[in-house]
């Protein structure tokens, strides 16, 4: 519509340039975000990029991406809806890495045709974590018995107020080595011989945007602005895309909300706290 209007509009009055819609994809990976404490997720993500996608006025999207990872299977998903939109409205995909796109951070990064980042970006870190804590000795020490009836042998697996068995390590291991295998292939699939044969590069490991060129996790240097003034011209418009709005125009976090009780609030408080830590780990893994 506004592409029409624009159009319509005396020359003189039109503005100059093409208008390149920009999606920022920003924060750690994980569901059930809540006003508290967004996050990014396939919930959260979609409104923006199906809004910038439909834009048909632009043969390119590009994309901010600022996260230290989370969830794979959102990232995956994350992942897989901006080819889809690609492939579909015949578009072409620029990744521009702020901070760092580590872990499902680059996973989305690998959504793009081409990836920029800056020469002090962090990017990489190809594999899969699994972390928690161990509390079997605590209950013992405060008095309290715990109780757990399950059918089936394995419903406690990790329990973290039981001892560590090692046939629980042994079969967490083994689901981490699937889900780093599709990760391998999702690398290998999209950046195919632009990377380097460095035998570390799927080790977990995680470089600098500098070095991240030399392997080949990325194409090239730069922020997003001076890459695309560089490539369509000096006139070049951003356009920011941002979520939904209520009629009372409040963002809306990709979901539908609704006015909690008081103790909805209480509990949302909770956990966003919670997810707040676990976030905040997330990023000081990459010293941010």
């Amino acid at each position: 519509m506004a592409g029409l209007f624009n159009r319509l509009l005396p020359k003189r009055f039109r503005k100059k340039g093409l208008a390149i819609p920009v999606v920022r994809l920003h924060g750690a990976i994980m569901t059930g975000g809540n006003q508290f404490k967004p996050t990014l997720s396939l919930a959260t993500a979609a409104p923006m990029l199906e809004k910038a996608f439909a834009n048909k006025e632009t043969p390119v999207v590009a994309i901010s991406v600022n996260s230290p990872g989370g969830s794979p299977v959102q990232s995956r998903l994350i992942f897989q809806r901006i080819r889809a939109l690609a492939e579909e409205k015949q578009k072409k995909v620029l990744i521009f890495v702020e901070d760092v796109a580590a872990s499902g951070g680059y996973m989305i990064a690998l959504a793009g045709d081409e990836i920029f980042a800056d020469p002090t970006s962090i990017v990489g870190s190809i594999g899969v974590v699994s972390g928690g804590f161990g509390f079997p000795e605590m209950l013992k020490k405060i008095g309290i018995e715990r109780r757990v009836y399950t059918a089936g042998e394995n419903k406690v697996i990790l329990d973290p107020f039981q001892p560590e068995k090692d046939s629980d390590i042994e079969y967490l291991k083994t689901l981490q080595v699937e889900i780093h295998k599709v990760f391998i292939d999702m690398v290998k699939m999209r950046r195919g011989e632009r990377l380097s044969d460095d035998g570390e590069i799927f080790s977990g490991l995680f470089w600098t945007g500098s070095k991240g060129l030399e392997l080949g996790l990325i194409d090239g240097l730069g922020d997003m602005r001076e890459v695309l003034k560089r490539r369509f011209g000096k006139d070049v418009r951003l356009e920011l895309i941002g979520s939904a709005r209520t009629l009372f125009g409040k963002r809306l976090p990709g979901v539908e909300m609704t006015t909690p009780a008081f103790g909805e609030i209480a509990a949302q408080a909770g956990a966003g706290l919670a997810a707040s830590i676990e976030e905040r780990a997330l990023w000081s893994r990459y010293g941010l």
